[in-house]
């Protein structure tokens, strides 16, 4: 088996870029064509998701894919949001979590593939958060390969199409691009969006 990435680095980033979103920031928009407090629902969603998937737990709430709904955001996001987040991370730090099948979002797939989905939307979304919220956003070389790595395949095998549920068409970037503009890119984002 390859080497497990470990997630809680990127999880504790996101966790604290979560904890620095204004309220009046809420409404803002996103690179991810969502406002940041629906952004905000759909990572609290997530990340019960995929730490259920690593645990191999499926509560009745896993039949469906995490909500995106900026009113469905609890009061306590703010703390509650980023312990949902350590709890992810240290639940793919089991090797067991890798192993064999499991479920997220309605979905069966390899613990495997559900550990890296995982990684890829904390580091895309850590992005989507950041941009949104006006914070610095410096996620590790390592994150940004595990997930080029994930992503590229399958970007390649839809055209640069996309994949419905995960994200949109690809960017063009330039070939000597950094690796996290190109990582964001292929997900269907513009490396230089701004709020602005």
């Amino acid at each position: 088996m390859t080497s497990m990435p470990d997630l809680v680095p990127a999880a504790r980033r996101m966790a604290g870029l979560v904890a620095g979103v204004r309220d009046a920031q809420l409404t803002a928009p996103t690179p991810a064509d969502m406002s940041l407090g629906t952004l905000l629902d759909h990572v609290n969603g997530l990340a019960l998701a995929f730490t259920w998937a690593a645990r191999k737990e499926f509560p009745d709430a896993l039949s469906q894919p995490p909500s995106s709904d900026a009113s469905r955001l609890p009061d306590d996001w703010r703390t509650r949001i980023p312990e949902q987040l350590d709890a992810l991370g240290a639940a793919w730090r089991s090797p067991d979590a890798w192993q064999g099948m499991t479920r997220a979002g309605g979905l069966d797939l390899p613990g495997q593939d559900a550990g890296h989905v995982a990684m890829n939307e904390l580091v895309v979304h850590g992005w989507d958060i950041a941009r949104a919220s006006g914070q610095p956003y410096d996620p590790g070389a390592d994150e940004i390969e595990t997930c080029l790595l994930f992503v590229a395949p399958s970007v390649e095998e839809s055209g640069g199409k996309g994949i419905e549920g995960l994200f949109g068409p690809a960017v063009d970037v330039p070939a000597d691009a950094p690796p996290l503009d190109r990582l964001i890119a292929m997900t269907g984002r513009r490396p230089d969006w701004t709020t602005g």
